[in-house]
């Protein structure tokens, strides 16, 4: 194979893994990788390499992914770094299998709803079927309600987690379907419009004891029905319940709503629909008409599958397997979307990439690559035992994939001046971009007596040896003593001479202020750098001050 096609398939293969463009320096360290007789001619190489990735960056992510298939198919099937996932099979796989996310509109997705969309993604991509994205937008509760912008927020998120959409529906198009799933159940005696206020209703439900309206005749409640639908009640007046056991163990189980009233406006349908289904009473109908096959699911909704399958026997009708995955929670982080929504409208967000709110867009802006949200997730499989995991769990398989990639630059948080006595005449020093790939070439820092170090490190080290890193050994003071140049065995620490002014984004929404390095200068917007000793941030804006987001350590 050529070197032009040896580096052309790298930069295809990398530019598919991450959004249409490939990164050169990524692209350059898997051709060294291939043929280590490269080395010699890394500079030659690195030339050709960018020419190459910037035309590969001109193509349509379709195209890249269509010449790849033709060239290395077997680059297509998964990133270096990133494991085979092991999934259990679906049961009773017959024809095509058909999956479905149900995210509700209220917000972006977050790092809690990856579970549910990659585990589905991933049986779709193992089975060649089909993943339906259903936006279920019904008002459904009085705390929730649809927005406009949720709609782009969560297909942006998807996307950027490679996900396979095949079909895209909207419930809120779907009302007459509901309807008529809900009117077949009144004909047939199987549900009733309750007049009973909340309070009437949950005392009876904790008793098992039937209201009034339960033995109602189906033209009673057909006339109610046409009631709710032409806007004689309010909100609150009257629902639809369905007819289960009211003496079942479970209250909850006991004649449950299927549809209420909601004067309030939908982004998308305006005030066309007063009655609105709950979200058992439509997932019934939809699983059964969009012909899903395998709806996955956490446990916590085994309630849910149980009204499914009422529904379901009532009208004689088959559905879905069902299959079930225990919760997963992250130590110290609360994920709510409608909190997030709340905090921005009240400033104290910035926005759904503030890194506070954990969404898929704030991950993206911090530095994370969707292959490491992928490995850990599914790396939880489908099993049914409620895991709580810290956030370092994301941040190693994070790590495992820039580690590589990101060029190393000083920063010096919380600076402090130091002055160097005794230093030979040294205006600059050399260090490498990465320490593991020579062939990236050295940089060269600004260096000088005076020089500024962090505050922790200064009161940590005052009064001992330590080394600059990659410049000279001083005794550390106010006014320090310089001792050698030669590397020895001794703390080493960040410093900067020139400088630029940064600030880093921290997870908490807190600002880290410091100095980095000049070739800082060189950096550009959206490239994930490692600032030694203090961890992976990516460059959100170049300016005075240079803005990072932190990733991790």
């Amino acid at each position: 194979m050529s070197l032009d096609s040896l580096i052309r398939k790298y930069a295809l293969q990398n530019a598919i893994f991450y959004e249409g463009e490939a990164n050169p320096k990524s692209v350059l360290g898997k051709v060294l990788a291939d043929d280590e007789s490269l080395r010699s001619k890394a500079k030659e190489v690195s030339a050709l390499v960018d020419k190459i990735v910037a035309e590969v960056n001109t193509l349509a992510l379709d195209e890249q992914t269509e010449e790849l298939s033709k060239v290395a198919p077997e680059l297509l099937v998964k990133e270096k770094g990133v494991k085979e996932i092991k999934l259990p099979d679906l049961p009773n796989v017959k024809e095509e299998v058909v999956v479905r996310l149900a995210p509700y509109p209220s917000g972006p997705l977050h790092i809690g709803n990856a579970r549910m969309v990659l585990l589905n993604d991933e049986y779709v991509k193992r089975y060649g079927g089909k993943l339906i994205l259903v936006y279920d937008d019904t008002i459904g509760s009085e705390e929730k309600l649809p927005i406009t912008e949720a709609y782009g927020y969560i297909k942006e998120g998807l996307d950027w987690l490679q996900v396979d959409i095949h079909e895209t529906i909207h419930k809120s198009d779907r009302m007459d379907h509901f309807y008529k799933w809900g009117e077949r159940l009144i004909n047939e005696g199987h549900a009733y419009v309750c007049e009973c206020n909340m309070e009437t209703l949950r005392s009876l439900r904790e008793k098992g004891e039937e209201c009034d309206h339960r033995n109602q005749t189906v033209e009673e409640n057909q006339e109610r029905w046409l009631k709710m639908l032409d806007g004689y009640y309010g909100e609150g007046e009257a629902i639809v319940r369905i007819k289960t056991d009211m003496k079942h163990p479970d209250p909850a189980f006991r004649d449950r709503v299927l549809f209420r009233i909601s004067g309030r406006e939908h982004p998308r349908v305006g005030d066309r629909f007063k009655v609105w289904p709950m979200l058992e009473l439509s997932w019934a109908v939809d699983d059964h008409l969009l012909g899903v096959t395998h709806v996955l699911r956490g446990k916590e909704l085994v309630m849910e599958d149980i009204m499914e399958k009422w529904i379901w026997d009532l009208l004689g009708v088959e559905g879905p397997e069902f299959v079930h995955y225990g919760m997963m929670r992250f130590k110290d982080i609360k994920l709510s979307k409608s909190q997030v929504r709340r905090e921005i409208e009240k400033g104290a967000l910035t926005g759904i990439s503030d890194p506070r709110t954990w969404s898929i867009q704030s991950l993206r802006r911090r530095g994370f690559r969707p292959e490491a949200v992928r490995e850990f997730v599914l790396s939880f499989g489908m099993s049914l035992v409620d895991i709580e995991v810290p956030a370092e769990n994301l941040y190693a398989e994070n790590r495992k994939l820039v580690d590589a990639e990101a060029d190393r630059y000083f920063f010096v948080p919380d600076p402090v001046q130091v002055e160097i006595e005794g230093l030979p005449e040294i205006e600059s020093v050399e260090a490498p971009l990465h320490p593991e790939f020579s062939e990236r070439g050295m940089k060269e820092l600004a260096a000088g007596r005076t020089v500024y170090i962090t505050r922790e490190d200064f009161e940590e080290n005052k009064g001992q040896k330590i080394r600059l890193k990659d410049f000279c050994n001083i005794l550390l003071n106010e006014r320090s003593e310089f001792v050698s140049l030669q590397v020895e065995d001794i703390p080493k620490i960040q410093w900067v001479h020139e400088y630029l002014n940064v600030k880093v984004v921290m997870p908490d929404g807190s600002v880290t202020d410091g100095y980095g390095e000049k070739n800082l200068e060189n950096a550009e917007e959206g490239q994930l750098v490692q600032f030694e000793r203090f961890g992976f941030a990516k460059i959100d804006s170049l300016g005075d001050p240079l803005v990072a987001y932190f990733a991790h350590k």
